[in-house]
């Protein structure tokens, strides 16, 4: 529940300890109340790298309170200029410029109005001083070896924590160990020295974190005598002897110095360490033991530090005091010391004064209580006085109680309780506030709240009143107090409204009435839609190293959507924004994307919505799949000649119940060390029982099987061998191989080493004729194979092959049924016929060949047939055999894809699986005549108004005697739509030339010629062309390249007396951009002396000179651009106006066209005639197209001039770039 977003603030926390009655601190300052201490500092140090050093004091009251201040107890003035008081509190700066130590005390802080005086606790102020060893000198130390010495540090006195350090003038520790301690004083104390302890740089260095300082005192020179360099005369042995019988001791006790005595008194405060240490001198070195008198020393709590020197206690609790003792042992005695430990505690609250506030005629009670050890001692203040000073105290008083009657305002002030014993001093304030005031509403009037159904609502009436006052809720539009076990209503005036629903929406009135007066305001509680939350999957089970990706679903209220945030947490702790930093976890608002899942990722994912009123967590876990832990510890058990048990224990599922084990061998009859699979099991079974192989050495391990895949194999088990025996089997797919004749080579799939089943295998063979009443002919090999010699070709005989090893045979070998060798055939077979059924189509037939002539098994019959002539010129063909093959006992065979009206030769042969036997005589036949291939190109050489005259080639294969030609055309235009078909029959077969007349003006026409025979007529050539309109006459069909090296054209090229228009092209062209365009004149068919007249004219020559060099920049521009725009097709006249049997090959004179797959648009051809002008890029498929282009000369001897040869290009220049010029007739 909250207030609305932008009306009146964030989400409130529902935290019903805040909703109880009105204290005096909750009185508002409009009210007159005694001051209060709100902020004041504790123990303050002066450090000096610090720039000022602030003690503060803060307070609130009406009136506004006044602040004084004490030090050390006595009045202290803020006046002074060496400090910097502050304008509206108690607090004040001192400046840290060198007089800090002036100021050094205990301060208390007054803060007072003309009700009462409240008072702070004790504030101490500390100005530490540099801590410094003094200047002295250390006289050197000379002891005998084996003495005890201590080294004193006595640090100087500073801030604590103080850190005492021994080390060398290299900064090198002094090595600590049984026989070298450092006591908590800072003291080191050898119990016995040895020669080694000799050293003049004996240092100790004493830090003060705090005070960032650390001290050093000056180098102590110790020096050690040795026994065996007292009397260099003696030998060395007699002196360590003596040295060891006169240093020898028993432990004297150093610390705790022998003064202390036997016992000695220890007090620590409840809470803290307690630290014990007890350190002798001996020799040999003593060992130190700890014990407490009565019980246990503290379990969990207790430790022994410095080589058991130091008893450690943390956490000192009452339970703890007694008598500790610690012992000190060497092999000459001991030496013992008791601590009696005392346990005591400052002051601390068991019950505090509280503030009140109370109306005339009241009564009231202050309670103070305190525990400590020593019992603390309690004080009243009244207005920081002593109680008894104070002639308005209450009626009763104790030192744990204060108690009033009949209250009045006079009695308005602030008490203090102070309890104090010798560890320290705690101080309570507690202000008795007599006012009589009408209710004040705090809460704004007006106010506005919003919840979400179900949950809880909370609409505030904070109040201050006194005397109390009763609170009343009610709907304002029923005016009527609410009631029901949904409605709460808490002592501070907030009402809560359990379970909210829509109906709970509207507008509230909030009524607090006293004895001085009633007051009210409203509020206004709007209900939203609750937020669900939906993550999935739910609780999916993924296989390690695989991707999931979890989504967050959510729904909420339209109000509450921009304030709508999403979270993800794993196993409670918050996942970051962006995901993992190794990022395999990335999160993308509602998505949550594991890549790469380990082990790790396994747990529970929750996903949390958070919006300005309410909040919601849905969640799922997250299984990881792994294959299974091999299993372990293998066992073989029961173990027989041809089995054994293996059991073993299953490993770790990982999460995926396990299907299955798979039990693997390795045998050294087979290759070392590869693993074969013996047998599976369910995976519930953790043993199994094994059939084995006589003759192996076997050994086991078993891989677990889940639903991800299988386990790494277990480690091997013990090996286990097999005893040899007999063979249980005999080989298999016996059977025979041949070369020659009457050979017959018997072979057989050999035994596998497992199957054996002991040393010295070999295979007995026997054979005999099929179902002869004869004795076996055998022979035992070691081979797989066995050749035998037969007196008979293809002649069946019964063949048996059985295992034999040193421990005897297999079973009896079931007998299989093999033939001896083949050899060729011997005869031929007899062609009874050949009927031809087309052109390129025969059946041939003929009688077979006897079966005892076969010689082997027949596998069918073979055609040999090559072509002798034609039958069009006559000509021999050269002998090219071909051999088509009939499987099977067939008398009869389809020759395919002959040569139409040609003569042909053909034999037939026999053949088996040794190979073809002799041919039959050759048969001749006839193939009749086919229909011609299409003509070798057309061309529409002239075009008028009228008539069109057109120009073919011969095909390439006539395929019979040509009788003439079919020409066809019909009207097209730039859709699938095609006019009626019109034909002219030619008869004369060589004439390639024919002129259409009556034909439509300014009209495109496509034209097909096929060529005919007797047989019919072919595929067509095809040709489109425009006939010419009113006042125009010209050539036909521009070619769509210019080809340099044709020098000559039909005589029907160019007609005296007519104008053509004369246009240069580039190769491959795709729009009408021409190099040059000219109409010309033909004066006659003599093309040679045309161009000499030509040649011989000046502007001529530097005309064409200029056309040269504009065609050489086109063919660059096309080279570029066709590298970069790849290639057309040119496709599209065809696919957009097809033949109306066939789409039929292209012209070959015009190799421009080609089969490629490109596709251009349907209906996307343009008219390209001279006058139009280019729109789109050369580079657009769809408009490569073909329409008034036609009018282009075929005069070969003038192109050829000055075209050249060229290369295909792609003409891509957007504009057409043209040269006039007259030609003399």
């Amino acid at each position: 529940m909250g207030r609305l977003p932008g009306v009146g603030g964030q989400v409130s926390s529902l935290v019903l300890l805040l909703l109880s009655s009105a204290t005096a601190s909750d009185i508002p300052l409009s009210v007159q109340q005694v001051p209060t201490i709100t902020k004041q500092s504790e123990v303050q140090v002066a450090f000096p790298f610090d720039e000022y050093f602030q003690i503060e004091c803060e307070a609130k009251g009406n009136p506004e309170p006044r602040f004084t201040w004490t030090k050390d107890d006595q009045p202290f003035d803020l006046s002074d200029p060496r400090i910097i008081p502050s304008n509206d509190s108690g607090t004040f700066r001192i400046p840290n410029e060198g007089h800090v130590a002036h100021f050094q005390g205990k301060y208390r802080c007054f803060a007072a109005n003309k009700l009462g005086v409240a008072m702070s606790e004790e504030i101490e102020f500390i100005v530490p001083n540099v801590p410094k060893f003094p200047k002295e000198k250390i006289e050197p130390l000379e002891v005998e070896e084996g003495d005890s010495v201590v080294l004193r540090c006595n640090p100087p006195a500073g801030l604590p924590p103080l850190h005492i350090y021994w080390m060398n003038i290299e900064l090198e520790h002094i090595e600590q160990d049984e026989r070298v301690y450092m006591s908590q004083q800072g003291d080191l104390y050898f119990a016995n020295v040895e020669e080694n302890d000799s050293r003049n740089d004996y240092c100790c260095f004493a830090a003060f974190p705090k005070l960032r300082t650390i001290v050093q005192k000056m180098p102590m020179k110790l020096t050690v005598r040795s026994f065996k360099h007292a009397n260099v005369s003696r030998s060395s042995t007699k002196l360590g002897s003596e040295a060891n019988s006169i240093k020898q001791r028993r432990p004297q006790l150093l610390l705790p110095p022998k003064d202390a005595g036997s016992d000695s008194s220890v007090t620590v405060l409840k809470g803290d360490t307690l630290l014990l240490e007890c350190f002798a001198e001996g020799l040999p070195t003593p060992r130190v033991e700890w014990s407490k008198v009565g019980g246990d020393l503290p379990r969990g709590r207790e430790s022994k530090e410095n080589y058991g020197k130091t008893l450690k206690v943390a956490g000192v609790t009452p339970q703890d005091g007694g008598h500790y003792r610690c012992q000190a042992s060497n092999a000459l005695g001991a030496a013992a010391h008791s601590f009696h430990v005392v346990v005591e505690e400052p002051p601390h609250w068991t019950r505090k004064p509280q503030s009140a506030v109370y109306s005339t005629g009241s009564s009231g009670i202050l309670l103070c209580e305190a525990e400590g050890d020593p019992a603390p001692t309690i004080r009243w203040r009244v207005n920081s006085s002593p109680i008894e000073e104070n002639p308005l105290t209450g009626d009763v008083l104790t030192p744990g109680e204060v108690s009033f009657t009949n209250l009045q305002p006079n009695h308005t002030a602030v008490y203090q309780c102070e309890a104090s014993n010798v560890h320290g001093t705690i101080l309570a304030n507690a202000n008795i506030d007599v006012v009589d005031v009408r209710p004040l509403i705090q809460t704004e009037d007006g106010e506005s709240y919003a919840a979400v159904v179900g949950s809880s609502a909370l609409l505030h009436c904070l109040y201050f009143a006194s005397p109390e006052a009763s609170v009343s809720w009610q709907k304002v539009d029923e005016a009527k107090p609410l009631e029901g076990q949904r409605y709460q209503q808490y002592k501070n005036g907030t009402l809560q409204i359990l379970r909210a629903s829509e109906t709970d929406a509207g507008s509230y009135s909030c009524w607090v009435e006293n004895a001085q007066g009633k007051t009210a305001v409203t509020a206004n509680l709007d209900v939203r839609n609750a937020t669900t939350l939906h993550i999935s999957p739910r609780a999916p089970r993924v296989p390690k190293s695989h991707a999931l990706q979890l989504h967050c679903e959510s729904q909420c209220d339209p109000h509450l959507r921009q304030s709508l945030r999403l979270s993800w947490s794993k196993d409670g702790e918050v996942l970051g924004a962006g995901g993992s930093e190794d990022g395999r976890v990335t999160i993308d608002g509602a998505h949550l994307t594991i890549s790469n899942v380990t082990p790790e990722d396994q747990g529970v994912y929750s996903c949390s919505a958070h919006t300005a009123l309410d909040s919601v967590t849905d969640r799922t876990h997250i299984t990881v799949l792994d294959v299974p832990d091999p299993p372990e510890n293998l066992r073989l058990s029961e173990r027989q000649n041809r089995s054994v048990r293996l059991t073993w224990d299953a490993g770790d599922s990982h999460q995926s119940n396990i299907s299955e084990y798979v039990v693997e061998f390795e045998g050294d009859k087979e290759e070392p060390g590869r693993w074969a699979e013996l047998t599976v099991v369910g995976g519930e079974e953790t043993s199994v029982l094994l059939p084995l192989a006589p003759y192996v050495r076997y050994q086991f391990r078993v891989l677990a099987v889940n639903e991800v895949g299988r386990s790494r194999p277990s480690q091997p088990s013990d090996h286990h061998e097999t005893p040899p025996a007999a063979p249980d089997r005999n080989p298999q797919n016996i059977r025979v191989q041949a070369s020659q004749p009457k050979e017959m080579i018997i072979k057989w799939e050999p035994l596998k080493p497992m199957e054996q089943n002991g040393p010295g295998l070999e295979y007995r063979v026997a054979w005999k004729p099929q179902g002869a009443l004869m004795e076996w002919e055998e022979e035992t090999v070691r081979e797989h194979s066995l050749r035998v010699m037969t007196p008979a070709v293809y002649a069946p005989y019964d063949v048996q092959v059985q295992a034999v090893n040193h421990l005897g045979a297999g079973p009896e070998p079931q007998p299989v049924v093999l033939y001896s060798g083949e050899d060729y055939p011997d005869a031929a077979p007899t062609i009874l016929g050949v009927d031809v059924v087309n052109s390129m189509l025969i059946n041939v037939t003929w009688s077979p060949v006897p079966k005892d002539r076969v010689h082997g098994r027949l596998r069918g019959y073979q055609i040999n047939w090559w072509k002798t002539r034609s039958l069009a010129d006559g000509k021999a063909h050269p002998r090219e055999v071909r051999v088509l093959r009939f499987s099977g006992p067939r008398g009869q065979g389809m020759l395919p894809s002959l040569d139409a009206f040609s003569e042909f030769n053909l034999t037939v042969s026999a053949y088996n699986s040794k190979g073809a036997g002799p041919e039959s005589t050759p048969f001749t036949f006839h193939t009749p005549e086919g229909v011609p291939a299409q003509p070798a190109f057309l061309k529409v050489i002239t075009v008028d108004r009228e008539s069109a005259t057109l120009s073919w080639g011969l095909p390439r294969e006539l395929n019979g005697n040509l009788t003439g030609y079919l020409l066809q055309f019909q009207i097209i235009n730039d859709t699938h739509e095609l006019g009626d078909l019109s034909d002219v029959h030619i008869t004369a077969p060589s004439q390639p030339t024919w002129r259409l007349s009556n034909l439509s003006a300014n009209t495109k026409y496509k034209f097909y010629v096929r060529a005919c025979t007797s047989a019919g007529c072919g595929k067509p050539v095809t040709e489109e062309s425009v006939t010419l309109g009113a006042g125009r006459r010209g050539p036909g069909k521009t070619p769509e390249g210019v080809n340099g090296t044709r020098t000559g054209h039909p005589a029907e090229a160019l007609e005296p007396g007519a104008e053509h228009v004369v246009r240069l092209l580039t190769k491959t062209w795709v729009d009408n951009s021409s190099i040059f365009e000219d109409v010309v004149e033909a004066r006659g068919r003599e093309y040679a002396g045309l161009s000499e007249d030509i040649a011989t004219q000046g502007w001529f020559i530097g005309l064409m000179c200029a056309v040269a060099l504009l065609t050489l920049t086109l063919l660059t521009i096309c080279f570029v651009k066709r590298n970069r725009g790849g290639k057309y097709s040119v496709k599209e006249k065809e696919d957009l106006h097809p033949d109306p049997e066939v789409q039929s090959g292209k012209d070959e004179t015009f190799g421009d066209y080609s089969d490629s797959d490109e596709k251009p648009l349907k209906g996307s051809l343009r008219s390209l005639t001279r006058d139009a002008q280019a729109t789109e890029s050369a580079d657009s498929l769809v408009q490569y197209g073909e329409g008034d282009h036609g009018l282009f000369s075929e005069d070969g001897s003038f192109i050829g001039a000055y075209a050249g040869s060229k290369e295909k290009g792609s003409a891509e220049s957007n504009g057409s770039s043209s040269a006039t010029f007259p030609l003399r007739a």
